[in-house]
């Protein structure tokens, strides 16, 4: 588990699931306060994870509705007691379809509805902090990022990476659509924002912006 701080915000990443999906604990530093991101598994991992950084959860938070980022959301929320917050709407057929999903990649997963749809424009609150909503269709109909403007922050789940995007060959995928959403929401933010994508290592949108071979 690799822990970072920006300033009174918290994040641990907790790397989940065969597909080392970043699952994300994010909390404000004075108060505990904060969310689970994108729970895909290894529900017992990540509440060991929980208690080892003493964050108190109050939402479990999705990007998107794949296997890897929300197989986990349904039981850590019967876990936990609390409210699922995310994907936007276009993503309900693929947390209707987890258990299918799941026995096409060997991971346990249960079918899972939120207590609320996100949407663009749209605030998410976490630990009192406030994060911007984009949806950036592409490598899923309802995939959402969540952006922290005092601390230019980033939750990306699986929009863009360290030296790649996300992947658009499901049927449902939209190449275009994607590099759209990113070049006309995400590289409008500066150099300075800092991001935790869904897989591998956190980046920056400058880092991304000079040298992301699918975007120059």
């Amino acid at each position: 588990m690799a822990e970072v701080e920006k300033r009174s915000l918290k994040a641990a990443v907790i790397p989940v699931t065969p597909l080392q999906q970043n699952c994300s604990l994010i909390w404000d530093a004075a108060t505990g306060k904060g969310a689970v991101v994108d729970p895909g598994g290894d529900v017992d991992q990540i509440q060991r994870a929980i208690a080892e950084v003493g964050m108190t959860p109050e939402k479990i938070v999705l990007t998107h509705g794949h296997i890897d980022h929300a197989g986990g959301a349904a039981e850590l929320k019967q876990a936990l007691g609390v409210a699922i917050e995310g994907p936007h709407t276009a993503d309900k057929f693929l947390l209707e379809g987890l258990e299918a999903q799941g026995r096409e990649y060997g991971i346990m997963a249960r079918n899972v509805v939120p207590d609320l749809w996100l949407e663009e424009p749209g605030t998410l609150k976490i630990g009192g902090h406030d994060f911007e909503i984009l949806h950036c269709p592409g490598h899923s109909p309802g995939s959402l990022v969540f952006v922290n403007h005092p601390h230019k922050f980033i939750l990306m789940g699986d929009v863009l990476f360290q030296g790649s995007i996300g992947r658009t060959d499901f049927p449902y995928g939209d190449h275009e659509a994607l590099i759209n959403a990113i070049k006309t929401k995400l590289l409008k933010l500066d150099d300075a924002y800092a991001f935790i994508p869904g897989h591998g290592p956190g980046s920056s949108i400058g880092m991304e912006r000079q040298s992301n071979p699918f975007l120059v």
